[in-house]
């Protein structure tokens, strides 16, 4: 396999390790939800940059600021977030202590990855049953400022804490590096 088709058919791991793996469907579909959730992240990032440019203008060149904007440009951060950060465990590409799990033996490296996973795992799943929770509790409720139900602020947490918790519990599962490497 050349070199394109490892990186294409791989799982990477902590550190920038890769290990040579053939997707199932299971993988298929998290990979497009993830690039999904990528997309969502950034277009509510572009988002959020207009509607601030908009506030700032309206605000300082018509005099006239609309009262719209910080409840929507609030609504737009947090999905910007929430998407990302799960894109970011989907891709293992945030924070850890790596160090620790490189220096550790295959049995002890096994337990500190099922550890991190099962504390990302229920870190989703508090954000998503609690942000549920509150976008129920708040649905009824106008937002100040903007003609939408309150409870939309909590959508991007349910939604995203749901897919940290899907791709914590998908890595819990994947085959570990036999050693892992350090980025430079």
């Amino acid at each position: 396999m050349t070199r394109p088709e490892v990186v294409a058919n791989s799982l990477h791991h902590p550190g920038g390790s890769v290990i040579d793996t053939q997707p199932t469907p299971l993988n298929r579909a998290l990979d497009r939800i993830a690039s999904g959730a990528l997309v969502i992240a950034c277009i509510a990032l572009v988002c959020m940059a207009t509607v601030e440019a908009w506030q700032v203008f309206a605000r300082y060149v018509l005099n006239n600021s609309p009262s719209w904007t910080e409840p929507v440009a609030l609504v737009l951060m947090s999905t910007t977030m929430m998407f990302g950060a799960a894109v970011g465990v989907r891709a293992n590409k945030h924070f850890g202590f790596f160090i620790v799990a490189h220096n550790a033996s295959p049995p002890v490296r096994r337990a500190l990855h099922v550890i991190a996973r099962l504390i990302a795992t229920s870190i989703g799943v508090m954000f998503a049953v609690w942000g549920g929770e509150m976008l129920i509790d708040a649905w009824d409720f106008p937002m100040a400022g903007a003609p939408l139900p309150q409870g939309i602020v909590f959508l991007p947490m349910c939604l995203g804490g749901a897919l940290i918790a899907i791709f914590s519990l998908e890595q819990m599962f994947a085959p570990l590096p036999a050693t892992i490497e350090l980025v430079e």
